[in-house]
């Protein structure tokens, strides 16, 4: 599950993200300490920040620069200064992108799910891999969605990394089969399709019913749909 960081004053505008952001999802949390905001980013470790200009104390770009000299983390500016010269100010101080006040939940959503997409898809470091409102780490072998997690044996976690990283499209059963083979899990067509079965029940437990969609000679794909009721 991605853990976001809310520096924002307006308790009122806090409170609406953090909310929104854990429908989705995602472990949110506002600061409420603006002279701790560097102490607290290194104790929580989030993978994201939505940050604010204007701050009591010291404002959105002091913080920004000075998280950016111990870490890259994706950074958001929310900020009812929507000027070109604070966006382009932001982006100079180190932040990936820019949400101007008064906003859309929507496109805030939209924005930060992009940033999480592009930063951890492919970051080995991390080893996150989320499709809507699915996160899959393969390192600890679980899937996430809302709250609740499944534990994922290896086969299971191979053919969800595949599919996962296919983003919807479909995988044939030829291509899953030579990579588990590889991985010398040595299976065959009748023995992917009971793992796939197997697979299937165990999501479904978490009302991930349908996640995983077959077409008939071609192979499986992650359903583009089954996640964001």
């Amino acid at each position: 599950m991605f853990k976001i960081m809310i520096v924002e004053d307006d308790e009122t505008i806090a409170g609406i993200l953090k909310e929104e952001l854990q429908k989705w999802n995602y472990e949110a949390f506002a600061v409420d300490d603006f002279n701790r905001v560097l102490d607290v980013f290194k104790e929580q470790s989030p993978q994201l920040i939505l940050l604010d200009i204007q701050l009591p104390s010291f404002n959105g770009y002091y913080w920004c620069q000075e998280i950016r000299k111990i870490s890259q983390v994706p950074i958001i500016f929310v900020s009812s200064r929507n000027e070109n010269m604070d966006i382009v100010m932001a982006i100079q101080m180190g932040a990936d992108d820019f949400i101007a006040k008064p906003f859309d939940l929507t496109v805030a959503i939209a924005k930060t799910q992009a940033l999480l997409r592009r930063t951890y898809d492919f970051n080995e470091a991390d080893n996150f891999l989320n499709f809507n409102r699915t996160v899959l780490k393969p390192g600890e072998s679980k899937l996430y969605y809302e709250k609740r997690e499944v534990d994922l044996t290896r086969t299971e976690l191979k053919i969800l990394e595949l599919l996962f990283l296919q983003k919807g499209e479909y995988v044939t059963r030829e291509e899953i089969m030579i990579q588990l083979w590889e991985d010398e899990s040595f299976i065959d067509d009748n023995t992917l399709a009971v793992n796939v079965a197997r697979l299937r029940k165990k999501l479904a437990q978490v009302e991930l019913t349908d996640f995983i969609v077959t077409k008939k000679g071609i192979g499986y794909a992650l359903n583009k749909e089954a996640a964001h009721a």
